[in-house]
């Protein structure tokens, strides 16, 4: 039994109570205007293996002042072993039981920014947790940049497969409607990261802004 121990773009608000990424005129929001903001929740981002979600949080979290944990790691260092490993002896129903787990406890914890693994958001309860304790992003790419980037690495567990594109293909077909519940979206792309992270800084900033109009019509 497998244990796990727990311990240029402008930001477009919309009244379903999510952020797009729309193109716009060259600048930038400034560096310190989402970091101005008070960050009471988490920042949780969502998305397909290699959208950048570890790359992209990570300067988030310093932008912020705000630690950074990568959910993947947690559930490693839960389970004394490591993914691929947890799927090949134990599969992906034990996998996904452990990553529920994990999330539910980090999302306790501290305001952060969480990067998910893959599969997460896909969880009902996961996303459910997380829509009541975070504010989720969904750093979302193309097929083509996705694949380039996942093939840096062999230890995916999902694409041991004969043909990773059409399995990453079949995964997108399947995810990316669940990924859209997210409160933002940001388009993931090819190039320096800061201009993806400018981008995600800008979509939050938005949002913060625009949350207490929402509050108060919810009210």
């Amino acid at each position: 039994m497998l244990g796990f121990h727990d311990g240029e773009f402008a930001a477009v608000y919309r009244p379903g109570g999510w952020v797009a990424m729309m193109p716009k005129q060259q600048g930038t929001v400034p560096a310190s205007a989402t970091a101005a903001r008070s960050i009471a929740r988490t920042v949780a981002l969502v998305g397909l293996m290699g959208a950048g979600k570890s790359c992209i949080g990570k300067r988030l979290a310093a932008r912020l002042g705000l630690s950074f944990v990568d959910a993947d790691q947690e559930i490693e260092q839960a389970a004394g072993c490591s993914i691929p490993d947890i799927f090949a002896r134990h599969g992906e129903a034990a996998f996904r039981d452990g990553e529920r787990r994990v999330i539910a406890r980090l999302l306790g914890d501290a305001p952060h920014v969480l990067a998910t693994g893959g599969g997460a958001f896909m969880d009902p309860r996961t996303r459910s947790l997380i829509r009541e304790r975070a504010i989720s992003i969904w750093l979302r790419a193309d097929l083509d940049m996705l694949l380039r980037r996942v093939s840096r690495r062999g230890d995916r567990p999902l694409l041991q497969v004969a043909d990773p594109r059409s399995r990453l293909a079949e995964l997108m077909a399947q995810r990316y409607p669940v990924y859209a519940e997210a409160d933002i979206i940001v388009d993931s792309a090819d190039g320096p990261p800061e201009a993806t992270l400018e981008r995600v800084a800008a979509a939050l900033d938005s949002y913060l802004a625009a949350e207490p109009a929402c509050q108060r019509a919810a009210s």
